[in-house]
């Protein structure tokens, strides 16, 4: 016997009918299609959202918000003050902090915060942010910090 892709039909009670539904008495769900009388359940298009919880606070207004992530924070950074001693550069700036692996490649703004003490004379480049306490501990040391300016 040859077998054809038009004879072709899936095994005995593998596949199950579906139930029609309101076709009259005798087929078992006429009528009502098996939804009852009346109701939200029985009208079209009469079902809850999803998470509604019967007109109770629902779980995801009951429960706090929280998080949030500054897209600041992804290119800005600080840099203790004592780290600064372990810089060999005589001038810092961004370009010589990226190439001693102090900072990642994406870090675009700096500020330098007073933290520890430095024990070595550094020039710190104007395109570096320094705190006021931080900027007076580098003067201190025999260090300079260049102005936006050029001086």
């Amino acid at each position: 016997m040859s077998v054809y892709l038009n004879t072709i039909s899936p095994a005995k009670g593998s596949k199950k009918q579906s139930k029609r539904v309101g076709r009259g008495i005798g087929s078992g769900k006429g009528k009502t299609c098996g939804k009852g009388h009346k109701g939200q359940h029985a009208r079209a298009g009469g079902y809850h959202k999803l998470g509604f919880e019967g007109g109770q606070m629902p779980l995801q207004r009951r429960l706090p918000k929280f998080g949030f992530k500054s897209k600041k924070a992804l290119y800005t950074t600080e840099i203790r003050l004592s780290e600064l001693n372990n810089v060999n550069a005589e001038k810092i700036s961004i370009e010589s902090l990226r190439e001693e692996n102090f900072i990642s490649s994406g870090i675009r703004v700096i500020k330098i915060i007073l933290s520890g003490e430095i024990k070595k004379p550094v020039i710190i480049s104007s395109e570096i942010k320094v705190t006021k306490n931080a900027k007076q501990a580098i003067i201190n040391a025999g260090g300079k910090i260049e102005s936006k300016d050029g001086e």
